[in-house]
């Protein structure tokens, strides 16, 4: 499931971790069981849950989080530059919509 931090869930978060949203300016992962995972760490646990091949880059767990927050920091920093970036939001389907929290 997904979640805005301006949702309610998101704003519990936020609380419970204490998060300086000013600064919090990537992928947030919550789970009751690990708690939250930021960054690298939160897309290497979703990116075990992918399809082959995809599933794969949790291997990349062995690398320090330091430098994996630094490469994660630098695509993040690039993206546009590299794939584009779109004029209009993407209107979500039924399905998709399904999967957000409130």
């Amino acid at each position: 499931m997904f979640a805005p931090l301006q949702s309610n869930a998101g704003k519990q978060i936020i609380e419970k971790f204490n998060l300086d949203t000013s600064i919090t300016d990537s992928i947030l992962l919550y789970s009751e069981e690990k708690g939250l995972s930021v960054k690298s760490s939160a897309a290497l646990h979703i990116a075990k849950h992918l399809a082959f091949p995809r599933n794969l880059m949790s291997i990349f767990f062995i690398v320090p989080t330091f430098i994996r927050n630094w490469v994660y920091d630098f695509v993040a920093r690039n993206r546009y530059k590299w794939y584009g970036k779109k004029n209009a939001c993407m209107i979500p389907t039924p399905e998709l919509t399904s999967k957000f929290i409130a």
